[in-house]
C-alpha cells in the first residue's frame, strides 16, 4: 500500500460533480423527487441529501494525509496548528459572506445582487488564488492583489443590505453556509488528529462523542429547548471524523501491506453505520434538513463504503483514466465551487431563454449535468491559465 491514495482525489471529483450537478436542479422542473432534497417534515433523503455529508467525508480523508505531508517536510506543530488555524478561518468567512447572499435584497437601491455576488467571487479568487511568482503577470505584486481582494470584501460588507425594507438587517452568519460548515468542523478534526499523535483509540473515542453529541443536539431540537451546544453542527464534525478515521486505518495497514483487511474494515464500518441508521430511524427519522443521527450514520455509511470501492477501482486495480475529465474537479476544488457563483449572474438571463423542452424531464437533467461538466471543464482551463485556488 502506497502513501499516495489516487481514490481521494476521485471521490472529491465525482463528489463535487453532484455538487454542481444537484445545485443546478433548482433551474429544472418535472424531475424525480429522488434526485433532491426531501422536505424537512419528511421522513427520507434524496441524491443532494447525500452529496454534502460524503463532500465532509472526504474533508476528514484528506486531514492525516495534508498533516502528515507538513510533518515530513519538517514542520513544527505550533505551525501546522496556524496553518489549520489560518485554513479554517478563510474558509469561514468565504461562507459567511455566501450564505448571506442568499438574505441579499434585490429591490435594495444601490448594488445589485448579481453584481454583489460576482464581486465577491472575484475577491475571494484574488485573495487566495496559487500566486506560483512573487509577481503577477510580471509587474503587479502579489500582496497588491491580495489586498485588492481584501478591499473589494469589506466594500461588499459595507454596501450589504439584507433584511425586508421594514425591519433591514446586515450581514450574520445565520447557519455559515457550506464552506463555513466544512471550517468549523475542519478546526476542530483536524486539530484533535495533530494532538492525538495518530492514536487510533482518541480517533475513534472521540468520533463515539461525536455521534452522541449529535444525538443530544436532535433531541434538544425536537423538544424546543436550548441545551448546551458546545460546536457548530456535530453531525459534520461527526462526518468529518469518520473521514479522518478511514485515513487513520489505512496509514496504520499500509506499511504492513493488508489492503484485503484495510477494504474489509471499511465496509464493515459502513455496514454498522447503515444499520445504525436504520435501526434508530423508528426515533429520529431521517432528515438532512434536521441533520438527525439517522442521517448522519447512513450517509456516513454511503461513504465508508463508495471509498472502499473507489479505492479498490483506483488503487488496486489501477483504473483511473476514467476520472480523467473530471479530476480537474479533485485538483481545484475550491475553485470549482466557486464558479457557478460567476457563471449564474453573468448567464442568468440566458439561462432564462433556454427553451422549455432543457428544462425540465431527462433532457433538463442532462442540462444540468452537461453544466457540471462544463464548470470542471472551466476548472481545468483555469488551472492551465494558473488560476487556482489553495487555502
Amino acid at each position: 500500500m502506497k502513501s499516495r491514495i489516487s481514490s481521494v482525489d476521485i471521490f472529491r471529483a465525482l463528489t463535487m460533480l453532484l455538487m454542481i450537478f444537484v445545485n443546478d436542479l433548482w433551474s429544472l422542473h418535472d424531475i424525480p423527487a429522488w434526485l433532491g432534497h426531501t422536505k424537512g417534515y419528511e421522513d427520507g433523503m434524496g441524491l443532494a441529501d447525500v452529496v454534502f455529508p460524503a463532500f465532509l467525508f472526504i474533508v476528514g480523508l484528506s486531514i492525516p494525509l495534508a498533516i502528515h505531508s507538513r510533518i515530513k517536510k519538517g514542520e513544527s506543530r505550533s505551525a501546522i496548528m496556524l496553518h489549520i488555524a489560518k485554513r479554517s478561518l478563510a474558509l469561514i468567512i468565504m461562507g459567511f459572506f455566501m450564505v448571506n447572499l442568499e438574505s441579499f435584497r434585490e429591490d435594495a437601491p444601490g448594488i445589485g445582487k448579481g453584481i454583489w455576488e460576482v464581486s465577491m467571487a472575484v475577491a475571494i479568487i484574488l485573495i487566495w488564488n496559487v500566486y506560483e511568482n512573487k509577481k503577477v503577470f510580471n509587474s503587479i505584486p502579489v500582496w497588491v492583489m491580495q489586498g485588492a481582494g481584501m478591499v473589494i470584501l469589506v466594500l461588499l460588507a459595507l454596501f450589504y443590505k439584507g433584511g425586508t425594507a421594514e425591519n433591514p438587517e446586515w450581514m450574520k452568519p445565520h447557519w455559515w453556509g457550506i464552506l463555513g460548515l466544512i471550517g468549523w468542523a475542519y478546526l476542530l478534526c483536524a486539530t484533535i488528529y495533530l494532538l492525538s499523535g495518530q492514536k487510533l483509540w482518541i480517533v475513534v473515542v472521540c468520533l463515539i462523542i461525536l455521534h452522541l453529541l449529535n444525538v443530544q443536539e436532535f433531541i434538544t431540537f425536537i423538544k424546543g429547548t436550548r441545551g448546551i451546544r458546545i460546536m457548530v453542527s456535530a453531525s459534520n464534525h461527526a462526518l468529518v471524523m469518520s473521514g479522518v478515521l478511514a485515513t487513520l486505518v489505512y496509514l496504520k495497514m499500509k506499511d504492513k501491506k493488508q489492503t484485503a483487511l484495510f477494504i474489509a474494515i471499511l465496509l464493515l464500518l459502513g455496514l454498522a453505520y447503515i444499520l445504525y441508521g436504520f435501526a434508530t430511524r423508528h426515533l429520529w427519522g431521517i432528515s438532512k434538513i434536521r441533520a438527525t443521527p439517522s442521517w448522519v450514520a447512513i450517509c456516513g455509511g454511503i461513504s465508508f463504503s463508495f471509498f472502499a470501492l473507489t479505492y479498490m477501482v483506483a488503487d488496486i486495480l489501477k483504473f483511473t483514466k476514467w476520472a480523467a475529465p473530471i479530476m480537474p474537479a479533485g485538483r481545484s476544488t475550491l475553485t470549482c465551487y466557486l464558479l457557478p457563483y460567476i457563471i449564474y449572474p453573468m448567464f442568468f438571463p440566458l439561462i432564462r431563454l433556454l427553451p422549455e423542452f432543457l428544462t425540465g424531464g431527462l433532457a433538463g437533467i442532462i442540462k444540468s449535468l452537461v453544466f457540471a461538466l462544463i464548470i470542471i471543464q472551466l476548472t481545468g482551463l483555469l488551472e492551465r491559465l494558473r488560476i487556482r485556488l489553495r487555502i
